[in-house]
């Protein structure tokens, strides 16, 4: 076999050194499963001290001692109605009815007397009293003391165990690391001391395990040219898994684990910086923004050249063009003043143009596409800005009402032709105001009274006669508006 040449398992191999006197004498003391505690006992092997297992035993085996005392009174006396009993006041005791007790023998010392019985005790059950009270005691106490000499022998020896805890500890991470590199395919990154990161084809272990299909793998690259990307695209397209992924490789990797990628660069990472999701702090009195900009400004105050910084999303709590200029104002600064690696997602197209601003940012979307009127998620990262953001599929996906999606596919459509004639005035003529409806559906809110109807009708769920019936009240219907 081929020599490896890895300095650190020579190091290992000098630390793990084993030690038989001490494993033996461990084997020999301590149970194979010992309690968390010692205070209730229970750690001390059995045979290992003589007097601790008679203590052991006084306890453990009372009652049925006090059964084979009570028997074998019975038959040296011929007293039927003795019984050894026990209680906290007086201890342990022989009982006699009345009539019986006139009969009991010299050895017996009265005790207790009832209204129908007298309690004795004899020299032989004071001297199980005496030891069965104080046994359990005593064996928590031998115990303890068996323990404390048992911990002075291992303190003679503590310098090679602590470094063979330390060997069998790093072995213990270093093949963990080598099983799940192997089970999850995984690459060992390359460690570099530059502020860089480069992934290609990485992968998000989590979402990949719980997924039926193949995950899509995506790339990313960090250098002194690029420093900053923003990300466009769809909702559930997939733009926070790759985010999350991008930081759990860089960390995964400084730590030495092999990352799920097929290959990596990890440069000198002092930091990761996450601003995800949203949450409120009302107990503090903070709403969801402010938690938002209390992130956004830690971030921005501590953050540096070498820090991960993952932006999902910026600005959403507040008016559009508050937002807007917030998301815009965090990506130029983090881009012209802290130079950090950067994630930014947004819905803001407007951010899109940053890279016109600053060369080292970079558009990245995440691709998805219509067929049939449905959306269709690829999840492949790819250059440039995504050309719409699909929000109403994916309301649409979600299940909202028909008559709430085209309404807003009416509004959306109004709205892409306002801005398209603010920057050309040529390309249609100017919009009535107040905005119109579709053409199909100009008119008043009868029309759009209508419409609503019309939009809200389960075809397939009509019979020949209801639909031909419906179709006769809609002409009537729209007649009447003209």
């Amino acid at each position: 076999m081929k020599a490896i040449d890895a300095p650190m398992v020579t190091d290992l191999a000098t630390l793990v050194q084993t030690q038989p006197v001490l494993a033996n004498l461990l084997t020999q003391a301590i149970v194979p499963v010992p309690p968390v505690v010692l205070r209730d006992g229970g750690v001390i092997q059995e045979g290992f001290d003589s007097a601790l297992d008679e203590l052991k035993a006084i306890s453990e085996h009372a009652a049925a001692f006090l059964i084979k005392l009570e028997t074998e009174e019975r038959e040296q006396t011929g007293l039927s109605s003795l019984k050894v009993g026990y209680n906290r006041v007086h201890g342990y005791y022989i009982e006699l009815s009345k009539v019986q007790a006139q009969q009991a023998p010299i050895t017996y010392v009265r005790r207790q007397t009832l209204k129908n019985a007298e309690r004795f005790i004899t020299p032989e059950l004071k001297t199980f009293e005496d030891k069965a009270l104080s046994s359990k005691s005593r064996a928590l106490a031998r115990e303890k003391q068996l323990y404390d000499e048992l911990l002075d022998d291992l303190l003679k020896a503590i310098t090679p165990l602590k470094g063979l805890a330390e060997g069998l500890a790093i072995l213990d991470v270093l093949a963990n690391f080598a099983e799940r590199g192997i089970t999850l395919n995984l690459s060992p990154p390359g460690l570099t001391y530059q502020s860089e990161l480069i992934i290609e084809n990485g992968r998000h272990l989590v979402v990949e395990s719980m997924l039926e299909a193949p995950f899509v793998p995506n790339s990313v690259q960090f250098d002194d040219a690029l420093r900053q990307f923003i990300i466009t695209g769809p909702n559930m397209g997939g733009k926070s898994t790759f985010m999350r992924q991008t930081a759990i490789i860089a960390l995964l990797g400084r730590t030495g684990c092999p990352v799920p990628a097929e290959q990596a660069i990890i440069g000198d990472i002092d930091r990761i910086f996450t601003r995800i999701g949203s949450s409120d702090d009302l107990a503090s009195g903070r709403s969801t923004f402010m938690v938002e900009m209390s992130e956004t400004a830690l971030i921005l105050n501590n953050a540096t050249k070498r820090s991960l910084v993952l932006l999902d999303e910026i600005g959403r709590g507040t008016s559009t063009f508050d937002g807007l200029s917030l998301a815009w104002a965090t990506g130029c600064y983090i881009a012209e003043q802290i130079n950090a690696m950067t994630l930014f997602a947004t819905h803001y197209f407007e951010l899109t143009v940053l890279p016109e601003r600053v060369e080292t940012v970079k558009n990245l979307h995440l691709t998805a596409t219509e067929v049939e009127d449905r959306i269709i998620f690829l999840y492949a990262v790819q250059s440039g800005p995504a050309n719409q953001s699909y929000g109403i599929q994916v309301g649409k996906l979600a299940g909202l009402p028909a008559r709430v999606i085209a309404s807003a596919q009416e509004k959306l459509a109004s709205l892409e032709r306002q801005e398209l004639l603010q920057i050309d005035p040529s390309i249609a003529p100017a919009p009535p105001s107040p905005p119109q409806q579709s053409e199909l559906f100009q008119g008043d809110a009868k029309l759009l009274k209508l419409q609503g109807q019309i939009l809200g009708i389960e075809l397939d769920q009509l019979s020949p006669r209801e639909a031909l019936s419906l179709l006769y009240e809609l002409k009537d219907q729209l007649q009447e508006t003209h």
